[in-house]
């Protein structure tokens, strides 16, 4: 991933951190963990970029900030009420906010409305000064209009203020969920544009309101600790620290199963429970272990739970001896799963020991192995794919400009033909600069821009890298017809039936198309003024202009 894009979000978090820490309010940070933030930006998932960002900019959080976590989508993949507050507004709460999106899941939908309307209202927003910061990289999924909800918050909060960090928006998806802030008097700062981020951090931060006078308060005696608990991958092992693991805190039914969650924690917890009976369930990557507690008066637990599990880190490469590939998939079927676990790029994941079934995907090319991993252990694994990669563009004529066009279509089959003839089509892509890893073999890309296709057949051997270059033998037609309602255009020559075959049709009064060399019909269609035709002749990397009056 390039440096770029993560030091866009990096400074946008640090909006987050200086907002809060200047205006002396508790402030809550409102994450997107829906599915979508396994997109991709350079290479690298969206969720990783953030957690990196997240670790940089919170180390240099004030201690007395109070600053908490809420996080939606990451826990059940289609419910728009997955909503959490993870962690609870609280100053010196930046290693447990970097450890809770560590080992956050990216699952669900985006019910960023009612996310940041919860975090107002954790944040008492009617009766206090609050911020909240939305960090989103998709637009609402749940029937809710975030622009509504921001002059609903502005008019109902002492001093509400919503600032939303569009990652990897576009400008008009960014224009969406921008009134959110706005309507709050907040910031809308896109994450892919460096120098609109500079200005608004420079409008944010570079002017710091002087820090209010404490307020006298009683000072509530510390509560005593009855509840230390210590994590082990392995029996005997030696207990994690600051290993980001999570603690939840059930509630005991009658028949000793899980009830309400009261709680979820994060790293080296302690904590103070009310006498009463608990399930406590620890989790660190995909291992989890539980056991029951019943908690006493007057009396403390220091329990031991032993995950039984080790860590596997994979290395995708494409060929033996290449680069470590950062966009390949990683899918984990591991013991006692419900369904596969994916993952990008190189990968480290602590695991239930066991069998490990892994899959490993670098374009059209794919790898699986079985791998054995013992509690406590760590094991290391180059998986090679065994693939090569090819660039494939298109050129209008031999030896003229090259198509740039989006529109550019590049399907990719296998060169060999089936019993009826067709082939195999593999894969496919869009614009120019098509980049396609592929098993080693023959094959046949097929290229088309608008009306105009060919073939290029070419080889690919593991590990190579390779560049395709297929000739359209085509020009471009722009037709010009004011007045128009439908534009066609048709070859000049007719087949032995007399007709004419078709080469596209616009609803418009102007009309661009690529189109083979050859001689050609424009008819035009003005409705009540009737039709008009006009000829052209299309040659090989040419333009050709017609009007027709």
């Amino acid at each position: 991933m390039k440096a770029f894009s993560r030091s866009i979000l990096a400074a946008a978090l640090a909006l987050v951190t200086a907002t809060a820490a200047q205006a002396a309010d508790r402030a809550i940070i409102v994450l997107d963990a829906s599915g979508s933030m396994w997109g991709q930006i350079d290479g690298k998932p969206k969720l990783e970029i953030a957690r990196e960002a997240l670790r940089s900019v919170l180390k240099t959080v004030p201690a007395d900030t109070e600053l908490g976590l809420m996080a939606y989508g990451h826990r059940e993949k289609g419910s728009c009420s997955d909503i959490e507050l993870v962690v609870p507004p609280a100053a010196g709460s930046a290693a447990v906010i970097t450890a809770a999106a560590d080992s956050m899941k990216f699952l669900g939908k985006t019910p960023l409305s009612a996310a940041v309307k919860q975090a107002a209202e954790d944040l008492k927003y009617t009766e206090e000064k609050a911020t909240v910061v939305l960090i989103t990289d998709g637009l609402e999924t749940c029937n809710a209009d975030p622009c509504a909800l921001g002059k609903e918050l502005e008019q109902s909060g002492v001093d509400f203020t919503a600032h939303v960090v569009g990652f990897g928006l576009t400008a008009e998806e960014g224009r969406q969920v921008a009134c959110l802030a706005e309507n709050t008097g907040g910031k809308y700062i896109q994450a892919s544009d460096a120098k609109a981020l500079e200005e608004a951090l420079v409008q944010t931060v570079a002017a710091p309101q002087p820090a209010r006078a404490p307020e006298p308060q009683q000072v509530p005696a510390r509560p005593e600790f009855n509840f230390v608990p210590e994590l082990t991958m392995a029996k005997d092992g030696a207990p994690l620290k600051d290993a980001g693991n999570a603690w939840e805190v059930y509630k005991a039914k009658a028949d000793g199963t899980k009830g309400e969650r009261l709680a979820t924690e994060y790293g080296n917890y302690k904590g103070s429970l009310e006498p009463g009976d608990y399930v406590i369930r620890a989790t660190l990557g995909e291992a989890a272990v539980e056991q029951p507690l019943k908690v006493e008066a007057g009396q403390s637990y220091t329990p031991l739970f032993v995950l039984d599990a080790g860590t596997l880190i994979v290395r995708p490469r494409p060929s033996e001896g290449g680069d470590i590939d950062t966009g390949a998939a990683v899918v984990i079927d591991f013991p006692g799963a419900e369904h596969p676990s994916t993952y990008y790029g190189e990968t480290k994941v602590v695991l239930p020991a066991g069998e490990q079934k892994v899959k490993v995907t670098i374009g059209q090319g794919e790898a699986s192995e079985t791998i054995e991993i013992a509690a406590g252990q760590t094991v290391e694994k180059d998986i090679v794919v065994g693939v090569g990669r090819v660039v494939v563009n298109a050129l209008y004529a031999q030896g003229g400009e090259k198509v740039e066009a989006s529109g550019l279509d590049v399907k990719i089959y296998k060169a060999a033909k089936k019993v009826d003839g067709s082939r195999e089509q593999v894969t496919y892509g869009f614009g120019p600069d098509g980049k396609f890893d592929l098993p080693a073999g023959d094959y046949v890309a097929v290229v088309r821009m608008d009306q105009a296709e060919t073939e290029q057949p070419f080889n690919i051997k593991v590990g190579e890298a390779g560049e395709v270059t297929a000739v359209l033998d085509a020009g471009v037609l722009a037709i010009d017809a004011p007045g128009a309602k439908e534009i066609r255009v048709y070859s000049a020559k007719k087949d032995i039936q007399g007709n004419r075959k078709n080469f596209g049709y616009a609803y418009d009064q102007k009309h661009q198309t690529t189109l083979p060399v050859g001689e050609y019909v424009v008819e035009v269609d003005r409705g009540d003024a009737g039709k008009k035709e006009g000829t052209a002749r299309v040659n090989a990397g040419e333009r050709t202009e017609l009007t027709v009056q």
